[in-house]
């Protein structure tokens, strides 16, 4: 029997499919079966194990069979797919192939797309023709991964056809310094597009929540009227309630001071570039040019493997900044802090923000010493293991553990909490750590 495209499995009468081997692919076949289906205007999806009373016929159900398990007699369902479906069940060969490494005329046939740049594009096409975005771009990640087509990002042709996507631009960016020069054109334009709707998805939010917890952090006593902070202003004048009147005597007012009229904050922004963190270092680029873009906060971004590269002056456009990491190599955590450090010069306005899976290669004790000083001279100390949607990541649990004792938790992010991550630590409130996953 075939392994199955599709992890789920089926009524008693139908055949058990195995599960398939990577994670991912389990994945990209639960969607792009789905997918399949929808698109060849199928009727209403039905559960593959919905009892033998359901109201779909018997041949929509072995049709979806046939997609789910792959083809062949093996399969036990006895259903040729034509037009559509034909082609859909192609595409989907062509990258997840077959399990036992037999085609149905009993030639070997195994996954591939072909060495040519065009047969990829090719399939790209078909599979953008077929399926939504969501799937397309977990269809092209396995194709990636399964079948080593990082080398075909670099024809032009190739990059014009493929559905960008954070995972993309990470690909792009490991593959930065191998690129011909007739490629790197169109690798900036697909990264750009990328940044340019992380920019419109994430910007916007920022800057508000930011703005608001800036003036929120500057306290001043003789506010003016819209600028008074009520709560603390009632809270500090209870004192002087006069009971007759119902009502409390102002004596003392508190208010939010105007940050945008000069540089309240420093963030400094560390980010680890190993391969393991391509998209948190995209994610980290764009939030660096929008911290950037306000006056408010001046904003450094330093990213790291064994070497440091400060690429503070190239903020203005996450797209040169991005294409000044180079990911992939070792990890040094403590001379990147020890960097990061000699560059604070207001501790007590300062927000460092470490972003790193904590798998340190350099000297364990003095990074975890730097952390301590930088907190006891006023730094506020945020950790995430990632900046991503990717999930729970993976991560050196002793060192996350060494500083949550420091009283520096470290946590994974989306990019979606961060605005409110980075306002608690502007205010120097808790940070809103999320529930472990």
């Amino acid at each position: 029997m075939n392994p199955a495209r599709h992890p789920t499995g089926g009524p008693e009468s139908a055949p058990t499919a195995k599960p398939p081997t990577h994670p991912l692919r389990n994945a990209a076949d639960d969607q792009a079966t789905d997918a399949a289906e929808d698109a060849a205007t199928a009727p209403a999806l039905v559960p593959i194990d919905a009892p033998s009373s359901s109201t779909a016929p018997a041949d929509e159900r072995l049709r979806r069979w046939r997609l789910v398990l792959g083809g062949e007699a093996a399969d036990g369902t006895g259903c040729t797919l034509g037009g559509q479906d034909a082609a859909m069940d192609g595409a989907l060969t062509a990258l997840y192939g077959r399990g036992d490494g037999k085609g149905q005329a009993g030639k070997d046939r195994s996954a591939g797309l072909g060495a040519s740049a065009p047969s990829v594009a090719r399939w790209l096409g078909d599979i953008r023709t077929y399926f939504p975005s969501s799937v397309v771009q977990v269809m092209q990640r396995d194709a990636i991964d399964r079948l080593g087509l990082s080398t075909l990002l670099l024809e032009p042709e190739m990059l014009e056809a493929v559905e960008a996507d954070v995972h993309l631009v990470g690909t792009l960016l490991s593959l930065n310094k191998a690129m011909p020069e007739t490629t790197k054109e169109t690798a900036r334009a697909v990264v750009r597009k990328v940044v340019e709707d992380l920019e419109k998805r994430l910007a916007t939010r920022t800057r508000a929540t930011l703005t608001g917890a800036l003036d929120r952090s500057a306290r001043i006593s003789r506010p003016r009227h819209h600028d008074i902070d009520w709560n603390r202003t009632i809270s500090a004048n209870l004192k002087h309630y006069l009971p007759e009147y119902r009502t409390i005597v102002p004596e003392r007012l508190i208010g939010y001071g105007r940050a945008s009229r000069s540089v309240k904050k420093e963030v400094v922004l560390c980010i680890d570039q190993s391969g393991s963190m391509a998209a948190s270092v995209v994610y980290a680029s764009v939030f660096g040019a929008v911290l950037a873009s306000m006056r408010s906060i001046d904003t450094r971004l330093v990213v790291f493997d064994t070497a440091i590269v400060d690429l503070t002056d190239q903020l203005d456009d996450p797209v040169d900044v991005l294409f000044g990491t180079q990911l992939g190599g070792g990890t040094d955590i403590n001379r990147a802090l020890a960097y990061c450090q000699s560059q604070i010069t207001r501790p007590a306005e300062t927000v460092m923000v470490l972003i790193s899976d904590l798998y340190e290669g350099g000297i364990r004790h003095e990074m975890l010493k730097r952390v301590a000083a930088m907190k006891a001279s006023g730094v506020q100390f945020v950790t995430l293991l990632a900046l991503s949607d990717e999930g729970a990541p993976a991560y050196d649990r002793e060192h996350a553990a060494a500083l949550a004792a420091l009283g520096a938790p470290a946590f994974a992010c989306t990019p979606d909490l961060f605005p409110e991550v980075m306002a608690a630590a502007i205010e120097k409130r808790p940070i809103p750590i999320p529930d472990p996953v």
